[in-house]
Parts: structure tokens; C-alpha cells; sequence
């Protein structure tokens, strides 16, 4: 439900005798309502206001801590290691870290979701295993190509993803540029997102020989063998071949600000196209934390050093879509005991995605709490075609405490116990996280059952047609 809904409900419903309200800091897009409440009836929000709430069954009162918007991780590889149960841990960590949802990537263990029956294997999965909502991602593969994309679409997947670098030959393929183009072609008109790992082939796999040959090894050494250039060359191609087609073309990890900046020069001469940032390159830097962390935080595209910054202002120009994860289920003996080539690549991130960009954002001096609403919750919504449901205090209320802690990873709920954030200093907690009008985490505790969660279709307007 839409917050402009959600007002007029204020006034047509505020004398109905409501399920349950919540009171607190309410996070709204116009602001935050100080002496806040929100009404439940019937697992939606009913109403919202300031002052005297309506009555009700049930008060349940987090004084003067913030009350977001269900959050959307709207980057996810929840099956990448254990296969489709893999859910249920994944989706428990989500609910501890205030996400209501997540959007997971088709690249499952041990085949990629390009055909209806995998689809169907994987929301079935859904209904067994997962805590909170799901969200889901297609592909195609050269064996299917474009044989599956209308029945996925009828479906319900809210976006399609392809690479342009080959990480498996079956799990996760490259795509050609010929099939990329027939892809664009085919999803032109619907405003259905295609998403990009975006790195050129041909560069990594040159530059990574060199480094190898060198006797490189680190993390220094891997963002060197996957050079900014090798990331700028696949995202260009990509969103040229968008702008050809007319069709959504999305980046789904840049790391750098100049990568933004080529989504910015593209949307400046019409093309549809949008850039997604990822939380840690926000958070780490490879020369001031490489030596700590190593293999612990390396991803692909990698973490460059003397970024940050430059990320920042992307974000106060407006180039990025919205914030992610990129939450990946890989067991930490992925990473030790091997080069930096061979560790995998991926990091934990659904507990620590909301403390760590509000933390971020609130050091930069900017209004961390508008800011984690907008880009973790309505942006997202609005993106994948869920903003009827979810993004602007809908279906899910997060409540986030606001008073320092250190993240010990030993405690997640994921079933990996490690991150690249182990130790780190947060400045908000998740006191409590709330599903449909049902609370879903209590600060120490998951309170719904595995099944709790729905697999939500794509619904309604996209990106290009509210934005």
C-alpha cells in the first residue's frame, strides 16, 4: 500500500477498532513522525498518524526508535552453497537484519533458474523453507535461450540476469552479446529489468594470467586482475545494446564512481538504464582493510581502492537505483587456505545491509534514516514491481533501535557465522522486525516458523513507468 493510500485510510478508517498499532519514530517519505503510530487490520497497515491511535487489540510501543519501511535486499544468492533449503537460513538472517524480502539471483545450486519447472522447484522452496517474502530473479542460458522467457514472465519473476563473465559453465554462464541482444529485444516494452554482472571476459582472464605469472597474490592483486577497465568495457557494451533495443538495462553491482557515471551519460540521451551499488563498496576499502580482512572481503567486481567517496557522490546525483547486499551463502573455508585467485567469491550481508549503510550514511552527515527507507526499501519496491505491496511502510514494519553495538558474526542467523563486518561498529541495531502485521524478530529471536514467507510476484508498474 502506497503512502498516499495510507493517508487517506487515516481519515476513512481511523475509527475502526484495529488488529494491533505500533508506536515509535514513524520513517514516512515526506519525514518522520515523532509520537508516531501505525494500525494493522487484517496483516496491512490501515492507517498512520501522530498523537492518539485508534484502539485496538494490541499496543506494542518502541518509544523513540526509528520505525522503517519493511526492508528489500533486492541482491541475493540465498541457494549458492546449500541449494534451495538454503532458504530457510538465508531468510532468517533476514529477518534479524529488519528485511522483510528479499530478491534472490537465479544462479542456484546446482542449475540456473531458466525453465518453469526450476521455477517451480524454487517457489515450492519458497512455501517450505523461507521466513520472509522472496522475490525472484530469471536467466536464460545458450541451451535454453529465448524458449522460457514468456512462461517465466507469466510466472511471476520480477527481473531477468545475465553475466558477461563466466564464474561456472552450468551454474553461472556467460552470456553472448548476439544472445544479450535477442534478450533486450524481447523484454523491450515491458519494463522488466535485465541485470548484468558486469565484467569483460577476455581482460579478467588476460590480466589475472599476468598477476598469476607475477607471483601476485592478496587482495591487492585481485582487484588489480579485474581492472576498472575490464568492469567500464562490459557495463558500455551493455547498456549500448539497451540503448539499441529501448529496453530496461540494469547494472547490478558497480563499484566505482565512474562506472555510475556511464549509467548517468546513458540516461542523459534517453536510454533505460539503471546502476545498483552494493553496501560493502561503501564500507571497505582494499588499502586501508585488505591486510586485516584478505579473502574475507573479496567480490567480484572487487572493492577499489579510493572509492568510497567517489560512490557517495554518485548517490547525491542521483545515479543509483537503490542498495543491495549481494548477500552470498558461501561457508568461510570457501575463502582460507587457498590464493586469492581460487577463494570464492561473496560475502555474508542480509544482517548487516541496514546497520551498515544507515552507519554510512550517518557519518557522512547525511539523514541516514530518509536515506536507508528510500534506498533499501521504496526504491527497490518500486523496481522489481512490488510497490503495491511493499516499500513505503507496507506489509512488513521495521523497527530499528538507534544506540551503538559491534556486529559479531558469530551470533548471525545465516548458518555462516563470519563477515568482513565481524567487530565492526554499528550505530543502529534491529530491535525488532515485523511481517505482515505479525512480528518476525524480537532483537534475539525469529518468531515465525519457516513457510511464514510468500513468493511475491511481480506486479503493476516498473521503474521507467512511475519514476
Amino acid at each position: 500500500m502506497d503512502s498516499e493510500r495510507t493517508r487517506d485510510l487515516m481519515y476513512t478508517r481511523k475509527e475502526n477498532k484495529m488488529d494491533s498499532v505500533i508506536r515509535g519514530r514513524i520513517v514516512t517519505p515526506d519525514g518522520i513522525l515523532e509520537n508516531g503510530w501505525i494500525a494493522v487490520q487484517g496483516q496491512k497497515i490501515a492507517a498512520l498518524g501522530t498523537g492518539p491511535a485508534p484502539q485496538c487489540e494490541e499496543v506494542t510501543d518502541y518509544g523513540d526508535r526509528l520505525v522503517l519501511p519493511g526492508i528489500i535486499d533486492g541482491q541475493t544468492h540465498a541457494t549458492n552453497s546449500t541449494g534451495l533449503s538454503g532458504f530457510a537460513p538465508a531468510t532468517a538472517s533476514a529477518l534479524a537484519g529488519g528485511v522483510t524480502t528479499i530478491v534472490d539471483m537465479p544462479y542456484d545450486t546446482p542449475l540456473p533458474l531458466d525453465r518453469p519447472e526450476r521455477l517451480n522447484a524454487k517457489i515450492a522452496a519458497i512455501a517450505a523453507h523461507a521466513h520472509c517474502d522472496v522475490a525472484l530473479y530469471g536467466t536464460v542460458t545458450a541451451e535454453s535461450a529465448l524458449d522460457h522467457v514468456d512462461s517465466l514472465i507469466e510466472g511471476g519473476i520480477c527481473a531477468f540476469k545475465i553475466s558477461s563473465f563466466e564464474s561456472s559453465p552450468v551454474r553461472f554462464p556467460r552470456i553472448d552479446e548476439a544472445l544479450t541482444l535477442d534478450l533486450l529485444e524481447k523484454l523491450a516494452g515491458r519494463d522488466l529489468p535485465l541485470g548484468l554482472h558486469n565484467e569483460d571476459q577476455e581482460i579478467v582472464r588476460a590480466r589475472t594470467a599476468k598477476a598469476q605469472a607475477a607471483g601476485r597474490d592478496g587482495i591487492g592483486a585481485h582487484s588489480d586482475s579485474r581492472p576498472l577497465a575490464a568492469e567500464l568495457a562490459a557495463t558500455g557494451q551493455f547498456l549500448a545494446i539497451g540503448q539499441a533495443t529501448g529496453a530496461h538495462a540494469h547494472i547490478v553491482h558497480i563499484s566505482h564512481e565512474e562506472g555510475f557515471a556511464q549509467v548517468g551519460a546513458f540516461a542523459g540521451i534517453g536510454a533505460a538504464v539503471t546502476g545498483e551499488l552494493c553496501v560493502h563498496y561503501l564500507c571497505f576499502d582494499p588499502e586501508r582493510d585488505g591486510d586485516a580482512l584478505g579473502a574475507r572481503m573479496k567480490v567480484n567486481p572487487p572493492i577499489r581502492p579510493n572509492a568510497i567517496d567517489g560512490l557517495w557522490r554518485a548517490l547525491q546525483r542521483g545515479e543509483i537505483a537503490f542498495v543491495s547486499s549481494d548477500h552470498a551463502s558461501w561457508p568461510i573455508d570457501n575463502k582460507l587456505g587457498v590464493s586469492i585467485y581460487a577463494a570464492g567469491a561473496g560475502i555474508p550481508g542480509l544482517e548487516t545491509l541496514v546497520p551498515a549503510f544507515f552507519t554510512a550514511a550517518q557519518a557522512r552527515g547525511q539523514d541516514a534514516a530518509l536515506l536507508t527507507a528510500e534506498y533499501l526499501a521504496a526504491r527497490p519496491a518500486r523496481f522489481f514491481g512490488l510497490s503495491e505491496r511493499k516499500g513505503t511502510l507496507a506489509a512488513g514494519l521495521d523497527a530499528d533501535e538507534q544506540g551503538d553495538f559491534t556486529w559479531d558474526a558469530a551470533q548471525a542467523h545465516d548458518g555462516l557465522n563470519w563477515s568482513p563486518f565481524d567487530g565492526r561498529r554499528f550505530s543502529v541495531r534491529i530491535s525488532a522486525t515485523w511481517l505482515r502485521g505479525k512480528p518476525a524478530w524480537n532483537g534475539s529471536e525469529i518468531l515465525l516458523a519457516q513457510g511464514s514467507g510468500q513468493y511475491l510476484r511481480r506486479q503493476g508498474q516498473g521503474w521507467f513507468s512511475t519514476h
